[in-house]
């Protein structure tokens, strides 16, 4: 604002002088103007009395009244130019003294001498008349030289005058030009150097947060912005900083509590299957047992015994079976005990649909990624088995550098969406609470693709 506010002083100040110079230019031009406007009409007044003179002149000589014509018009119009010569002169002391001098002498002129003169050559004979008029022909002569000499000094005050305006005109022209040339350089340049200031200082940085805002958003938590802008631009970039380490703290904590509820469950799954297998299972098989052998120590004599103890024995060992499958559903052994590799192949001997198994997984991978890659395939296939209507199925499952990469495929109907019932929310949530990512590809009528990456190193 104070920079807006300087700028403006100085163009508004250049703009100024610029006006100023103007109208010193403009009441220099309406001087000159009226010099030469004095000069005209001093050369008016001048032809009328030489009119005047001429005109009588010839009266005298000839006596014809024709000739009187151009004396009358001109002693019509004198009074009315000269009160006009007076008014143009008013403001300008020696040519108004000059022109009272011009109007008094002319009026003298006209009215004790050219009109007598005429009166008089009108009543006397042409001879006599050239006789008396000689020495007032020598009068006029010599008051017509004196006011020549009048409008002489007035016409050269004129054109002094009007050569002084032209030159102060000359000079405001130049002064108007150097101003209006100086205040536009200024002006491009300040404009140019406040444009650079708030490029600089505003637009860079509130592109950089914007930019930085776009990362943001685009979960790329670490984005951050340089601080030291000024004022509103520093208190914007340092909020922004905030809120990003705000977000990265706190997408760390969700993901540790992510990580904590999945490993957490994970647990329970394997306790409840231990507990399943060391306890209700190895109780169930002892019944068995027990009931083998009481069937062995039947009497001959109670042949009837022998049927139910059959059916006995054979419900336990399908109670065993049956547990055997949830305990193996809840947290499989095998995955425990062998591996991701084993355990997959498992997953996809029991898939209603064939599976297409390639794994390349040579050695052992940290439990956490190992349980998470393991319930990923396996809710993929019972996805595939329950909604997909599919008749093939392949899986992928290989080593990349320091992460695990997985992709189950199917030529099912597609359409699968994540958080509509179908688990794949579930999915993507334990992905990334190990810090991976989940994508699902499932255009309608064209199969559905599902992509996991997890990382290894840190589990």
């Amino acid at each position: 604002m104070a920079t807006g506010a300087v700028l403006a002083l100085i163009v508004g100040g250049a703009f100024a002088v610029l006006l100023a110079s103007i109208t010193d230019l403009r009441q220099a031009q309406l001087r000159e103007q009226r010099s030469a406007e004095v000069t005209t009409m001093a050369n008016r007044l001048e032809r009328l009395i030489i009119d005047m003179e001429t005109g009588q002149r010839g009266f005298a000589l000839t006596g014809q009244e024709q000739f009187l014509q151009p004396w009358r018009d001109a002693i019509a119009v004198f009074p009315g130019r000269a009160s006009a010569l007076e008014r143009l002169v008013a403001d300008v002391p020696a040519q108004q003294a000059l022109a009272r001098e011009i109007t008094a002498a002319g009026s003298s002129y006209v009215n004790d001498y050219s009109v007598p003169l005429v009166a008089a050559l009108r009543r006397g004979s042409s001879a006599e008349g050239t006789a008396a008029t000689l020495p007032a022909t020598l009068e006029g002569k010599r008051r017509v030289d004196a006011m020549r000499g009048d409008f002489d000094a007035l016409v050269a005050s004129a054109l002094s005058l009007t050569r002084t305006e032209r030159q102060r005109t000359d000079a405001a022209a130049r002064r108007a030009i150097a101003v209006g040339v100086a205040g536009l350089i200024a002006s491009v340049a300040l404009i140019g150097a406040y444009s650079g200031y708030l490029t600089r200082a505003v637009v860079v940085p509130v592109r950089r947060v914007a930019g930085a805002a776009a990362r943001l958003a685009a979960g790329e938590l670490q984005a951050r912005v340089p601080g030291g802008g000024v004022g509103e631009i520093g208190v914007l970039e340092r909020g922004f900083n905030t809120m990003a380490e705000t977000l990265a703290r706190q997408r760390e904590e969700l993901a540790a509590s992510r990580s904590r509820i999945v490993t957490s469950a994970d647990q329970a799954r394997r306790r409840i299957e231990r507990d399943l297998h060391d306890g209700i299972q190895q109780r169930l098989v002892s019944l068995v047992l027990d009931v083998r052998a009481a069937q062995a120590t039947l009497p001959p004599d109670r042949p009837e015994l022998g049927e139910p103890l059959d059916q006995l024995a054979d419900g336990l060992r399908e109670a065993v079976d049956e547990l055997r499958e949830i305990s193996h559903g809840i947290h499989p052994a095998i995955l425990t005990e062998a591996g991701l590799g084993p355990a997959l192949k498992a997953l996809a001997r029991r898939s209603p649909v064939p599976v297409e198994l390639k794994v390349n997984v040579p050695d052992r991978l940290p439990e956490p990624v190992e349980v998470a890659a393991y319930y990923v395939v396996s809710e993929a296939l019972t996805n595939t088995a329950k909604h997909a209507r599919a008749t093939y199925a392949m899986v992928r499952a290989h080593l990349d550098e320091d992460v695990l990469r997985l992709e189950m495929q199917d030529d099912g109907v597609g359409g699968a969406v994540a958080g509509q019932g179908s688990g794949l929310i579930g999915l993507a949530d334990r992905v990334e609470a190990l810090g991976g990512t989940f994508t699902v590809l499932s255009p309608p009528a064209q199969g559905t693709t599902l992509h996991a990456d997890l990382p290894v190193s840190g589990h």
